[in-house]
């Protein structure tokens, strides 16, 4: 038995002699477990968007903990920039064992609970699984790809079937998101089905659909607030939602949504989603993520003004506030404004002494919205891709001197707080700026995940 397996044995001993002192009912789970190649010092536990407990390891990557659980259910813990759900239920003593260099896939548990969380991270792989291999199907006619659904939806439900009638005392909680778990990926891609089979035949209309193919909206809800963090649930719910809009008549979009069926998803989401957190969370992911896919520096100042009076959180719209003000602080075709900026050894520079009259993409990030790995994947990429550029990392919020390890230190930045840059940053919220040999800016707010960013890159690599 190794020294792992030894830990657990020692700590589930432990903790079911703590929970056998009690008849009463218990309100409190724990959770612990150990994390192979740890990206941080701690694990976060988190119900819906709030984080309501933190656990630091030990020198070997150990933690646990013990949770008064308001209410049993779904929650999810995050180590580094990765996530994943576990259900609790009070009473449980739930241990894991992750190796970061493969999150998902080596993730396991043990202890009371164990099962119901390895059904549902097995779940999570198999669906990973299926989605690249399900692809070809949606170039089938709407009544192929249906057949295609309906034979895995049988398996799938006959699992269920299996798994209620060998655990005759299970909850009807962990049932009901064991069979989201199970179906509604199914549903997602049915959803998505009309836009990616006219994107297969390279169509400008979608596929004629009849009201027959949708019969599983019958049973799969779109508003239940407990699970809108839950990845097979919110990405349905997401699909159902777009889909809904194409409906109203526009054609496939290419690269991006326009103004107009950015206005008509927020009009779709006010309209079919009655629970106001679920509400206010799409319609902000909505208005931003299609902002930024853009990346063209251009408001449209009726998407805003649409999603300002539908939202009713008012964090979110000092957010966007702050987005906008900080879209038009730098504006295009002018020369940037300069401002100080600190290398890791603690100096201070101007951005103009780091460009060196070269073509430049300063990219402003927080560890917050982005992951440190896309970070370098991407940046890696990039440069690679246009080499008449140079790509400047800064880094504006959380623990200035934690820097992207994989990355040469000597192109990397942080920002202090006096400096000038500030001023277009308040939201602080990543964005790309671009700017040519001279100091001209050729776009103001960039996204570096945008599919559009290569045109201007192609661009700007072109400035001699």
């Amino acid at each position: 038995m190794n020294k792992y397996f030894k830990y657990f044995t020692i700590l589930l001993i432990l903790v079911s002699l703590i929970s056998c002192k009690s008849e009463k009912k218990l309100t409190h789970v724990y959770f612990g477990g150990k994390i192979i190649h740890p990206k941080s010092s701690h694990v976060i536990l988190y119900s819906m968007d709030q984080a309501i407990d933190t656990f630091y390891l030990d020198k070997d990557g150990k933690f646990v903990g013990k949770i008064k659980l308001a209410s049993d259910g779904l929650y999810y813990f995050s180590h580094g920039y990765e996530n994943q759900h576990v259900y609790l239920e009070a009473g449980d003593s739930l241990l894991l064992r992750l190796n970061t260099w493969n999150f998902d896939e080596s993730l396991v548990f043990v202890g009371k609970g164990a099962e119901r969380n390895n059904i549902l991270i097995d779940c999570f792989l198999e669906n990973e699984k299926e989605s690249f291999s399900f692809h070809e199907n949606n170039k089938l006619a709407p009544k192929e790809f249906k057949q295609k659904i309906e034979s895995s939806l049988k398996s799938k439900l006959k699992l269920f079937d299996e798994y209620v009638e060998n655990h005759p005392e299970e909850t009807e909680d962990y049932k009901n998101i064991l069979k989201v778990a199970l179906t509604y990926p199914l549903y997602a891609r049915m959803e998505k089905y009309p836009i990616l089979n006219a994107k297969y035949a390279e169509s400008d209309h979608l596929p004629k659909i009849n009201e027959s193919f949708y019969e599983y909206r019958k049973v799969a809800k779109i508003d239940n607030d407990s699970l809108i963090y839950y990845p097979p649930y919110s990405q349905y719910v997401r699909n159902y939602l777009y889909n809904e809009t194409y409906s109203l008549g526009h054609p496939p979009m290419k690269k991006n949504y326009s103004s107009k069926f950015t206005f008509d998803l927020l009009t779709i989401i006010d309209k079919k989603i009655s629970f106001e957190k679920t509400k206010n969370a799409f319609l902000k992911q909505t208005v931003i993520s299609h902002f930024y896919n853009k990346s063209s520096c251009i408001l449209n100042e009726e998407t805003f003004e649409k999603f300002f009076k539908l939202s009713t959180n008012e964090e979110d719209k000092i957010q966007i506030k702050k987005l906008m003000n900080d879209t038009q602080s730098v504006p295009i075709l002018e020369k940037l404004q300069d401002f100080g900026i600190n290398d890791y050894s603690n100096v201070s520079k101007s951005v103009y002494e780091i460009i060196q009259q070269k073509n430049a993409l300063l990219f402003f990030w927080s560890p917050e919205y982005v992951s440190e790995s896309y970070i370098v994947s991407r940046m890696n990429f990039l440069s690679t891709n246009f080499l008449n550029i140079i790509f400047i990392p800064v880094k504006i919020d959380g623990k200035k001197f934690d820097r992207l390890e994989s990355l040469d230190i000597k192109s990397q930045y942080y920002l202090p707080d006096n400096s000038k840059a500030n001023e277009f940053l308040t939201s602080k919220m990543p964005r790309c700026i671009l700017v040519d040999k001279n100091g001209k800016v050729m776009n103001g707010f960039a996204s570096i995940s945008s599919s559009n960013l290569s045109d201007y890159l192609e661009i700007l690599n072109k400035v001699k």
